[in-house]
């Protein structure tokens, strides 16, 4: 008799290159679950298809980087909104601007598509919260109440409310028609990075950075329930689509509750790290998470996940039945929604005192066009996923496919994986599913500092394909075209590296070195941080005790990192630090407590403490690399000599 083949439960689909830079923000299209909007430190809007390599389009117009993206639910409109606090609309059908929108002071945190009318809620950095009729470029509310910036705003179901999650710890309600707050919800300890509305009764969820999920009745606002003992901080949430469970995106797991009483109906293991956003598609649950300038796509497959009280069978032995849970009380039931058939009623306009809210349309619509472009770069799937909309099929539209699972490779692995760990919050009974944790990752290939020639680049990939078999010479405007296609976006991440190298800069001109390596961290680009340490590793005097508690957790990610040139700058500064401070930092550790108080010793040993403590953590990473062969072995077998003291 033949072996079933048992397929995964979760599994990574495809990691992308997204930007030339960072990304900074990402969105999924809740409608189809398969367009994925990525935002970056190049000022860029990019489209991809999940699980296609190639960029479907590229929208360009902001001058800063892109710090929220979000869809609208037929897919056809994306709105960007940027650091500077400008907010753009864009047509994915016709290819082009569609509207700019100003009056915010900061950078745009959050956005939302309003379920049925044409407008747009962004909230900022400057705690206010603006909704915008797009269909006449004009602010038509603006809603103040929130004290620290506002990262996550939600339209109701039936489009009559709107709530805002913020760095101040609340949650508020606001009532779109009559313009005013309705409820505000205290209770988190920690900033609240995302809210959820129940898709049919009068519910909501937030989640916080204090771990905790919470659960409001819409109609007597007031909490139902409170899910503690997140694994870290919640940033994504989602409702199941027929309303029966919540799906929290936690680090390298997700999790299934329920609120009334609040209970984990299951645990899946998915190696995605900090997922950013959540959708549903064909009993699938697609996950998107990004580092840096990669952005990686996950799948769930929600059949062989548990959402209710009732047990689901086991792929491998259907005869055998998971672990029983009590019967549980069942839920009252709440008010539900009721959706409009057409389009709602506009909001009652408010007086506009801004001038940067009054715009010109003939003069502003012309400008949008010369200043924003959207760059097809993938004809056929745009193609495919937008123009049909246009026109009338007298077919049936086509569904997309579910994401085929790859073969388990060992079932017995697969069932050791699924076990909760011991760490896991023991007040919600976890049933045991048949899962498997995705491979770890293959560590990237050491890209060498001195090079001839790019890496992974050919000559043939930026000069225009030979439409004529017979011409054999390219046209010279033709070559210089598509050469220079790239050079914008490569002129802004140089200029970018620019303004925060000044920025150091003239930190650094004062004199303070703590200060201006602070502020090199503070910008969060390891180039910049890079280019400061090749500063300070040429002169050892530089160096301080409290210097070396800011730069050793650096040191930790360079030596992580893929590039040559990052892991020897590294090694260099770990070397001085070793050097110099290693034997000080043991003997005031080994050393007997002083008499009295002296708070000049107490600062150091303090400091000392957490040096050992950091190179306690870097020293395991550096006796795992110290096996490779070549220039980088050789230079962590010498720095694991140094630091055999620690062990």
């Amino acid at each position: 008799m033949a072996t079933p083949v048992v397929t995964k439960t979760a599994w990574k689909l495809q990691e992308i290159v997204a930007h030339a830079s960072n990304v900074s923000s990402l969105v999924l299209g809740k409608g189809s679950g398969r367009l994925l909007a990525t935002g970056g430190d190049d000022c860029r809007v990019n489209l991809w298809s999940i699980n296609k390599p190639n960029c479907i389009m590229s929208l360009t117009g902001h001058t800063s980087p892109v710090e929220s993206v979000r869809l609208n639910t037929p897919e056809e409109l994306i709105v960007a909104g940027s650091q500077s606090g400008s907010i753009r609309v864009w047509d994915l059908e016709a290819a082009k601007i569609l509207r700019t929108l100003v009056g915010h002071k900061a950078n745009i945190c959050s956005l939302d598509f309003h379920p049925y009318g044409e407008f747009v809620a962004s909230g900022s950095q400057d705690t206010n919260i603006k909704l915008w009729d797009i269909r006449r470029k004009g602010c038509v509310f603006r809603y103040r109440g929130h004290s620290q910036a506002v990262r996550c705003l939600r339209f109701s179901p039936d489009g009559k409310w709107l709530a805002s999650a913020a760095d101040d710890h609340t949650v508020k309600l606001w009532d779109l028609t009559a313009g005013k707050m309705m409820s505000e919800f205290p209770g988190h300890t920690g900033p609240v990075n995302v809210v959820e509305f129940h898709p049919n009764e009068y519910l909501l969820a937030s989640g916080s950075s204090d771990r905790t999920i919470r659960f409001w009745d819409l109609e007597k606002f007031q909490v139902v329930s409170c899910i503690e003992g997140e694994p870290g901080p919640v940033r994504s949430i989602l409702f199941n689509p027929d309303g029966c469970c919540l799906y929290s995106g936690c680090q390298d797991s997700l999790r299934v509750y329920g609120w009334e009483p609040e209970r984990c109906f299951d645990v899946v293991l998915v190696n995605w790290g900090k997922v950013a956003d959540l959708a549903i598609c064909n009993n699938q649950l697609i996950g998107v998470a990004f580092a840096q300038s990669n952005v990686s796509s996950y799948v769930v497959d929600l059949t062989r996940v548990t959402r209710t009280g009732t047990e689901a069978q086991d792929p491998v032995q259907d005869s055998r039945l998971l672990t029983q849970q009590p019967p549980l009380p069942t839920a009252p039931l709440r008010r539900i929604y009721e959706r409009p058939s057409t389009t709602c009623s506009k909001p009652q306009r408010v007086k506009q005192n801004s001038e940067s809210e009054r715009r010109s349309p003939s003069s502003e619509d012309d400008r949008d066009e010369r200043e924003s472009r959207a760059e097809i770069q993938n004809a056929e799937d745009y193609n495919e996923i937008f123009q049909p909309k246009n026109s009338i099929s007298r077919t049936p539209p086509r569904r997309s496919e579910p994401f085929p699972a790859p073969p388990e490779d060992d079932v017995a692995t697969a069932k050791e994986a699924a076990q909760p760990s011991p760490a896991m919050d023991t007040q919600f009974p976890v049933p045991n599913v048949v899962t498997s944790t995705p491979a770890p990752k293959a560590e990237p290939a050491i890209i060498p500092a001195a090079r001839n020639e790019p890496i992974g680049l050919k000559a043939s990939d930026f000069l225009p394909a030979v439409k004529i078999p017979q011409q054999t010479e390219l046209v010279d405007e033709d070559a210089m075209s598509q050469i220079r296609k790239g050079h914008d976006t490569m002129c802004v991440v140089l200029t970018s590296r620019h303004k925060n190298l000044d920025t150091v800069r003239a930190v650094w001109t004062t004199g303070d070195i703590k200060t201006s390596v602070d502020s090199a961290i503070a910008i969060n680009d390891l180039s910049v941080v890079v280019d400061l340490l090749n500063i300070v590793n040429q002169k050892a005097s530089l160096w301080k005790l409290d210097l070396c508690t800011t730069v050793l957790p650096q040191i930790e990610k360079l030596l992580q990192s893929k590039y040559e040139s990052y892991v020897q700058t590294g090694c260099t500064s770990l070397k001085l630090i070793l050097q110099r401070f290693l034997p000080l930092i043991t003997d005031i550790l080994a050393a007997p407590p002083s008499v009295g108080v002296d708070i000049s010793r107490e600062e150091r040993l303090h400091k000392c403490r957490l040096c050992y403590k950091q190179l306690k953590s870097i020293s395991s990473l550096v006796r795992t690399k110290s096996g490779l062969s070549g220039r980088h072995g050789s230079a962590f077998r010498e720095l694991h000599l140094l630091m055999a003291s620690l062990d």
